[in-house]
């Protein structure tokens, strides 16, 4: 069973990398359009003009304590930013930070899916077999997007990351804040980078020996496991590796765009996205090949029990958010609720929309067992999670980099497509590498004839 990427969906995807790119490179170039506090203060006089007032006139002191961790609040002892320079900042962060979000979310998902393999193999089980070359194929993308990423951590600087702004650790400094201070000894680029690129290795490593022993298994005789039992052992080890890694991972990468906010359950809470996000494309991309004639093997009860996943993975997604929320809420601690705060006043819609799209869809169209099995509803059900979790993740990064300045514009949807169209290229070119189906796999009798 073999597969080749046709020539169609690889210069769709290329299409898609051209448009992402121009899209991309036009909000750079709107956002330099704007150099000088003279230049916002045109731009918000505009705003006022029409109909804007209270956005142009409320912004720099409406927000209270939700702004401690801005850019406006970094000079304890020096001068405050004013509003335009303030608004010029959160103007040129936003094509970087864009960029970021779409980068991130592609990524997560390949991680996402590394992550659900190495529990099927670690667990051994019995009903995955027939789906693992699909999971393979989409965690090639795990190198080159989490180098991608690190690129884009590197060049966007502090426009992303505001504990990278010069003078910030430096007592006396206008910049001086006395805490990014105390956290500069694990908050620095230097420790940043290097931490990145062990995660990087780690995870990529077991990617590349994972494949190379499951290949292998499919060209061993019949009653030789060895290359399994090693891929057994490589993901019992790879998952502790893991689960320590994610979570400094979602410190370093996601959290600390917000350096005055930390939440014990963060980890745990980018976990469950991933995973979801994961299981889901894990389902469109076998939906896909099976309409192609492909994976003959997978049968409904393999779609259904995907989807049982994304389901529960869902329910666990909301569960960590509601704890999350709810007890920083119910603490009312000042340097915890203005996260939420921020997140409430200045992203009503995606805020509250996400928690609706990721929770209140999946419940719906996935509750009922027998939808579980409808491919088209799997495939609908799936794409609100995709929606879900990128607002998500836009929401994480967007209001400590770009304020109330947000907008899903040319430069996110052209960072979406850049980004969709390299995964596409790059899963899709991996998938045809290999035959679809694992043969040496000492489960794959058992995964053929699954049945729920």
């Amino acid at each position: 069973m073999e597969y080749k990427i046709s020539n169609r969906l690889r210069i769709f995807a290329i299409v898609l990398i051209i448009l992402g790119a121009i899209g991309v490179t036009s909000g750079f170039i709107s956002s330099k359009s704007y150099e000088t506090v003279e230049d916002v203060k045109e731009l918000l006089a505009s705003e006022a003009h029409h109909g804007d007032a209270h956005e142009a006139d409320a912004h720099g002191d409406a927000h209270g304590e939700a702004e401690l961790h801005g850019e406006e609040a970094h000079a304890e002892e020096g001068h405050k930013m004013s509003h335009e320079e303030h608004v010029l900042h959160q103007i040129h962060n936003r094509p970087y930070a864009a960029l970021y979000v779409a980068a991130f979310f592609f990524f997560m998902i390949a991680l996402g899916v590394l992550a659900f393999y190495a529990v099927q193999y670690a667990s051994q089980a019995g009903w995955s077999p027939v789906l693992f070359r699909v999971m393979e194929g989409i965690t090639s993308y795990v190198l080159p997007g989490g180098v991608i990423l690190l690129i884009i951590a590197f060049v966007a600087d502090s426009h992303l990351f505001i504990w990278l702004t010069d003078g910030m650790t430096t007592v006396g400094h206008d910049n001086y804040d006395a805490l990014v201070a105390g956290k500069s000894g694990w908050l620095n680029k230097t420790g940043f980078f290097i931490r990145g690129a062990v995660f990087l290795a780690g995870w990529s490593a077991y990617q590349y020996f994972s494949r190379k022993f499951s290949v292998a298994q499919d060209n061993a005789d019949i009653n030789d496991n060895r290359n399994f039992k090693k891929n057994f052992r490589i993901s019992a080890a790879f998952l502790v590796f893991f689960i320590y890694t994610e979570s400094i991972m979602s410190w370093d990468w996601i959290m600390s765009v917000d350096p005055h906010w930390f939440s014990t359950l963060f980890g745990w809470y980018l976990l469950a996205g991933m995973l979801v996000c994961g299981v889901t494309t894990i389902a469109m991309i076998a939906i896909y090949l099976k309409s192609k004639g492909l994976l003959e093997h997978v049968n409904d009860s393999h779609i259904h029990d995907l989807a049982k996943f994304m389901f529960g993975f869902s329910v666990f997604w909301t569960y960590l958010w509601f704890s999350q929320f709810m007890l920083i809420w119910y603490s009312n601690i000042p340097e915890e609720v203005t996260y939420f705060v921020t997140r409430i006043e200045d992203y009503n819609l995606p805020f509250f929309g996400m928690v609706a799209m990721n929770f209140v869809f999946p419940l719906l169209l996935l509750m009922n067992s027998d939808f579980k099995r409808v491919n088209w509803f799997v495939i609908m059900a799936g794409v609100v999670i995709l929606c879900g979790h990128y607002v998500d993740i836009f929401n994480m990064i967007m209001p400590a980099t770009v304020g109330d300045r947000w907008f899903i514009g040319i430069p996110e949807i052209g960072a979406i497509l850049l980004f969709g169209g390299l995964f596409m290229l790059v899963v899709f070119t991996a998938l045809g590498k290999y035959p679809l189906l694992a043969k040496g796999n000492p489960f794959i009798k058992e995964s053929k004839n699954f049945h729920y």
